[in-house]
């Protein structure tokens, strides 16, 4: 069945059209988006009443990885997590620890490898280039954190499928919808950058 739209089949992404070579084929653009990921953990916002604050790591994760792309952009998720897991304060809050990934927003920050994934694997087909196409993939990516991030949290807390939803999802779709389109908006504009720095650069 044909697509809405059809994609190139691959396409450079943000980094490597910036970036010198060097960096973007070492671990230095992998740790940069491992390090703005775990700044974007330190912003919280709670919701009363459920064990998952709102944080800018979705966020993070949605930008790092368009601009990586899928091998890259996964590699500083798991990179992340590894750090985490070792101990250092990197998670919501400064928390650290595997019982941090083992607890029960465990399955949020699972899902962030997939979100990488899937924003990455878009970006690589120029789904960053413009808003009609970044969008229906950071709805993907979205709902990819949210399936693993309430399946784990229904397994961990025993909560039912609708305590579930009411808790881990729900009060979420807002603010991630809005981080959607603020995404969706900023990524073409980031390749328009790109564009008049090569229009300038050849003339």
């Amino acid at each position: 069945m044909a697509l809405a739209y059809d994609l190139p089949r691959q396409r450079p992404v943000l980094a490597e059209s910036l970036l010198p070579r060097t960096l973007t084929r070492n671990g230095v653009t992998v740790a940069l988006g491992t390090g703005l990921t775990a700044l974007a953990a330190q912003l919280v916002v709670p919701i009363p009443g459920s064990p998952v604050p709102v944080t800018g790591q979705t966020f993070a994760v949605f930008l790092t990885a368009a601009a990586l792309g899928p091998g890259r952009g996964l590699a500083s998720q798991f990179l992340y997590l590894a750090l985490g897991a070792i101990g250092l304060p990197v998670f919501t809050r400064g928390q650290r620890g595997v019982e941090v990934i083992f607890g029960a927003t465990g399955g949020y920050l699972i899902g962030f490898l997939a979100a990488a994934a899937i924003m990455g694997y878009g970006a690589r087909r120029g789904a960053d280039r413009s808003p009609a196409r970044a969008f229906p993939v950071l709805l993907l990516a979205s709902a990819a954190i949210y399936l693993l991030g309430a399946t784990w949290l229904s397994s961990v807390t025993g909560m039912s499928a609708s305590e579930t939803l009411s808790v881990g999802v729900v009060p979420f779709l807002l603010g991630d919808a809005l981080k959607a389109v603020l995404a969706a908006a900023m990524l073409p504009a980031a390749w328009r950058v790109v564009g008049r720095i090569d229009k300038d650069g050849n003339e």
